[in-house]
């Protein structure tokens, strides 16, 4: 369903800009023209809006929100046609290439580059799979090397099959897509090997790729990739250091998520080295308060269910803050964590005391399998504490609420403390 938007000519002037037409981005505007808000536009450098479900042409998505079970690329169809019927004016094809303080923006169109502005802009950029040069992977650069986004787009967008028997790194929920991706174009993965000693998806995601034909090898890390233009096969190591070959013409490099944070990086903005995000209150907003971050730009990776509901509230959070309902971003406690148990915690500032709306619960991640008592400090002793067996990937959540004896600045500190082996 297409609207008749008034075009986006240099100078505008917007109440709300959105960058980024995926689920938490579509979401954020959807709710903030359900609010009232006038003129709120979302720009998508793609072709066309919905994000990463536009690419995964399997189930599940959309339980969540329209309490079906749908294909990504219905979902995403769905999700930009409640923003268009809402009111939202959506412009694919455009590249937001600068953000500058108090809500600047230059844009990139067919037509040239164009500034404009918004009295508040909501970052919903997502999340990248880590590449191939990042992981220090050795051996040729050979055909036919991909992550589950770029396979996931050759086979459900281009209708094209890059290999028939890849090996698949990494066992991330999105290792699983990669899976059903495969299936669906006559692939057929050979193995799908993980170095931890889990599987780090949820059970029984572990137990697919054996229902699948694929065989799963735990504590096997990939080496080297063999061939000259294409893949021949690949080098792994075992949970016992031996080295093996596998013969396949592929491999599948799943998962390892960043934040697409690009445009915070090389921005005014604050960045949080810990998930790669921009660094927010618990309203999600930035450390220039004309900004807000939602979605999985805030910490890598939920699912698009999660990135949906969140990007809602914070189209609710940036309603309030134009309505003049949320306090000044002054006197915020910094929540950090230097364990190195701990991945991230997330939001990395918050406003006591609560003031009923904002993230209800603090975000943290651990970075292996960890049983034992999670802790809360300041300069005043132990704040919160609780048991905690939690493993690579499942969210850990601490009220708020809970963090209220701090009282005033400072900082609050996590850490583990009585691991149990």
């Amino acid at each position: 369903m297409m609207r008749n938007h008034p075009p986006l000519n240099s100078g505008a002037a917007l109440d709300v800009a959105v960058i980024g037409g995926g689920p938490s981005g579509l979401a954020a505007a959807t709710a903030l023209k359900e609010s009232g808000t006038a003129r709120v536009v979302v720009l998508e450098r793609e072709a066309q809006a919905g994000g990463i479900p536009r690419h995964c042409g399997h189930p599940p998505f959309g339980m969540r929100e329209f309490r079906r079970v749908l294909r990504g690329p219905t979902y995403a169809a769905r999700l930009v046609e409640r923003a268009l019927r809402a009111g939202v004016e959506i412009h694919t094809g455009t590249s937001v290439v600068q953000v500058r303080p108090g809500g600047s923006l230059l844009v990139a169109v067919a037509k040239g580059v164009m500034e404009i502005s918004a009295r508040r802009i909501i970052l919903a950029t997502g999340v990248r799979e880590m590449p191939r040069s990042a992981r220090l992977i050795s051996g040729v650069r050979a055909q036919g090397v991909l992550n589950t986004g770029a396979l996931q787009s050759m086979v459900y967008l281009k209708n094209r099959r890059p290999f028939h028997r890849p090996v698949i790194v990494g066992s991330e929920l999105v290792a699983f897509s990669a899976i059903m991706t495969s299936r669906h174009a006559g692939i057929r993965p050979v193995a799908m090997i993980e170095a931890n000693a889990r599987v780090t998806a949820r059970w029984p995601s572990a137990l697919y790729p054996r229902l699948s034909g694929v065989s799963l090898l735990t504590g096997t890390r990939l080496l080297e990739i063999h061939g000259e233009r294409s893949v021949t096969g690949v080098t792994v190591a075992g949970p016992d250091g031996a080295r093996r070959c596998i013969d396949c013409d592929g491999v599948v490099l799943s998962g390892r998520f960043t934040p697409e944070s690009t445009l915070a990086r090389c921005g005014h903005l604050e960045v949080d080295p810990a998930t790669g995000g921009p660094i927010v209150d618990q309203w999600g907003r930035c450390s220039d308060p004309v900004y807000f971050a939602a979605g999985n730009l805030l910490r890598p990776v939920e699912t698009a269910g999660w990135s949906w509901s969140e990007g809602r509230k914070c189209g609710q959070w940036v309603a309030d803050d134009l309505a003049g309902r949320l306090p000044p971003l002054v006197s915020a406690l910094d929540v950090k964590t230097h364990d190195p148990r701990l991945k991230y915690v997330m939001p990395q500032k918050i406003m006591l005391p609560p003031a009923g709306t904002g993230m209800v619960d603090l975000q943290l991640r651990v970075t292996r399998p960890v049983r034992g008592e999670l802790v809360a400090v300041n300069g005043k002793g132990i704040l919160w504490r609780q048991n905690i067996h939690a493993l690579p990937e499942r969210r850990v959540l601490v009220p708020i609420a809970d963090m209220d004896c701090a009282g005033g600045a400072g900082t609050i500190q996590f850490e583990i403390r009585e691991e149990i082996t």
